[in-house]
């Protein structure tokens, strides 16, 4: 099985990218960043790029599933114009380039409350490119919509880093949906989602994924 993983630098897409790189059942991994990684792997291909200007004519588009993993906040973004390029506009446009060489399966690191139609412009942008995404025809189509994620970023974000910390104390006495989700844990669910496809539409939710 060859995968396409984008968002390989961020917390969940590190832990994807180890977990790809140690499945047997993943013969190869391409990781598209901005920058190189500093990982070395003989079956990972890591093509430097553009992400407003991917190259359509690329022979390592042809894979049988991605992983998305690429987002960032409002904040680092600079702007709402900015969040939604790099949490839409960069995913969809993976998303259509490689279901054009025939990639049959699509998992997506989302959020709780993904809505194209909500309050809240962090939820709008998650939903649109949910909904955006089930129009591209891919066989299977995996939803994975996380609460809190737990680990260690490269980039502290302290009302993230607060919120872990009274969610850490209160976890064994609140609802699954409102635990803490290790990074880990999502990046499992992105991994099994490509290597073994549900034909469909499916949606894993927060409280699949939280902390036991």
């Amino acid at each position: 099985m060859k995968v396409m993983l984008v968002g390989a630098t961020g917390l969940v897409g590190s832990h994807v990218l180890r977990q790809l790189l140690d499945d047997p059942r993943c013969d190869a991994v391409i990781a598209p960043t901005r920058r190189a990684l500093d990982t070395t792997d003989a079956a990972l291909l890591n093509p430097v790029v553009d992400f407003a200007q991917l190259p359509g004519e690329a022979d390592w588009w042809a894979v049988d599933a991605v992983i998305c993993a690429l987002g960032t906040t409002i904040k680092q973004a600079g702007s709402q114009e900015a969040f939604a390029r790099v949490d839409h506009d960069f995913p969809l446009a993976v998303a259509q380039q490689a279901r054009a060489r025939g990639a049959h399966a699509f998992a997506l690191n989302s959020a709780m409350g993904a809505d194209a139609g909500a309050r809240l412009f962090y939820n709008q942008v998650k939903g649109r490119l949910e909904q955006d995404l089930r129009e591209l025809g891919y066989p299977s189509l995996t939803l994975v919509r996380p609460g809190l994620i737990g680990g260690e970023r490269a980039e502290r974000r302290t009302g993230e880093h607060l919120a872990s910390v009274v969610l850490g104390v209160l976890g064994p006495v609140l609802p699954r949906a409102w635990r803490i989700n290790p990074a880990g844990t999502i990046a499992a669910a992105l991994v099994e989602a490509a290597s073994v496809p549900t034909p469909g539409v499916r949606i894993v939710g927060s409280a699949d994924l939280a902390a036991r």
